[in-house]
């Protein structure tokens, strides 16, 4: 039906997270009615990410051996907020709230799998020798892994003289409370201020 340039690109778009074949057919009609600049633009843009990896500190997507955040001397290098992955710091520099600096786990813990070893915690680990670490505030998502990850978290890093934390939970604003589960409910109880 498509000349096969058209397909693979096709196929390529409908193999990203969230694009089904409908949404990669439509994205991929879109670049080739842009025209040569458009497509030229995305071959540039694509050709430079060939170049970007993680930060070595912290996980996060970096230019050079440090990414912008962990190589930025306005950071309040004491504080590392422990996430999920990239995207969760991109989230939390997008709020504006935070100006400490991060560590990526590059995924939760996972039930089955030993003591966690698919996670970055030897990094974290590291951080806490070498660096003058005053508060490690673990900042995973409010479900079952997060709380299952924390908990192990909390346990590893327990006797490492560090202030541990976590971010607060409870209803989020202009929620109706009668809608609200009941979860939800007992952490805006319990961490209310």
């Amino acid at each position: 039906m498509y000349p096969r340039p058209f397909q693979d690109l096709i196929h390529l778009f409908a193999s990203l997270p969230g694009i089904g074949p409908k949404h990669a057919e439509r994205l991929t009609l879109y670049l080739m009615k842009s025209g040569v600049q458009k497509l030229g633009d995305f071959e540039g843009a694509f050709t430079e990410t060939k170049n970007l990896t993680e930060c070595t500190r912290c996980n996060h997507i970096a230019e050079g051996a440090l990414c912008s955040i962990c190589s930025d001397s306005e950071r309040d290098h004491t504080r590392v907020c422990v996430v999920e992955e990239p995207l969760d710091i991109i989230a939390l520099e997008k709020s504006g709230v935070y100006r400490g600096v991060y560590h990526s786990l590059g995924g939760m813990y996972e039930a089955g799998k030993r003591e966690g070893e698919h996670l970055r915690i030897p990094g974290l680990l590291r951080r806490i020798e070498t660096e003058d670490l005053t508060e490690i505030i673990l900042g995973l998502d409010p479900t079952t892994e997060g709380d299952l990850t924390s908990s192990y978290l909390h346990d590893v890093l327990i006797d490492s003289g560090v202030r541990i934390t976590r971010l607060a939970r409870g209803l989020a604003t202009g929620a109706d409370i009668e809608y609200v589960d009941p979860a939800s409910l007992k952490a805006a109880f319990e961490n209310r201020r």
